[in-house]
């Protein structure tokens, strides 16, 4: 066989073989996509049940739904200034 029949068959071959893994990738990339979609919406209700669950602790409870808001506020906030006082104490360190 001469080298330019072994070259076209070699390129026929790969060109074969990559419309194959182009339609395994496509057809896996759907599952995919169907799989998360399904997820998705599964998160979704559950979210929404815990909000309305939430919802319905505060309309019984404003007291203590405003006491555990201000505590979780309290907490996120000096968490933040924690992490900004330690960024601010590495940036100075390194203009030195």
């Amino acid at each position: 066989m001469n080298t330019k029949k072994v070259i076209a068959k070699g390129k026929k071959a790969i060109k074969s073989n990559v419309k194959v893994v182009k339609k395994v990738a496509k057809e896996k990339g759907d599952e995919l996509q169907k799989i998360a979609m399904k997820e998705y919406e599964k998160v979704q209700k559950q979210m929404n049940v815990a909000a309305k669950k939430v919802g319905e602790y505060i309309e019984k409870n404003p007291k203590k739904a405003i006491a555990i808001s201000a505590g979780i506020g309290a907490a996120l906030g000096a968490a933040i200034a924690g992490l900004t006082a330690v960024a601010s104490k590495n940036s100075k360190k390194k203009k030195k």
